[in-house]
């Protein structure tokens, strides 16, 4: 399994107002669903912060997000280990397929491929 790249997801009231702060530091706008705006440097696309006013289908806002090459992959060995799966394995309307899982520190990742 690849790591494709690890995004720190900053729970928000101020979406916009971070928008624009982030914005100042040379980050771009690459998607915004509304709840959720991704921004990324120009130069190195998968430097990246999200965020999030709230997830849209999770009961919880994640800390981070992990996109990884093979979703099902990640959640068959996050199962295995026993971690706690807070989000079950559900392919999103946006395009990716997801889980969440807590870590041994309490923080929730959520792990995601593209479909």
């Amino acid at each position: 399994m690849t790591v494709r790249r690890v995004v720190p997801n900053v729970q928000s009231e101020s979406v916009e107002e971070n928008r624009e702060f982030y914005g100042l530091l040379g980050f771009e706008e690459v998607m915004n669903h509304g709840w959720i705006v991704t921004l990324a440097s120009p130069s190195s696309p998968t430097a990246q912060i999200s965020i999030m006013a709230g997830d849209k289908t999770a009961p919880v806002t994640p800390d981070m997000s992990v996109e990884v090459d093979d979703v099902d992959a990640a959640y068959a060995a996050v199962r295995a280990s026993g971690a706690e799966i807070v989000h079950p394995l559900q392919d999103e309307e946006w395009g990716v397929r997801r889980f969440f899982v807590r870590d041994p520190d309490g923080r929730v990742v959520n792990v995601l491929g593209h479909r």
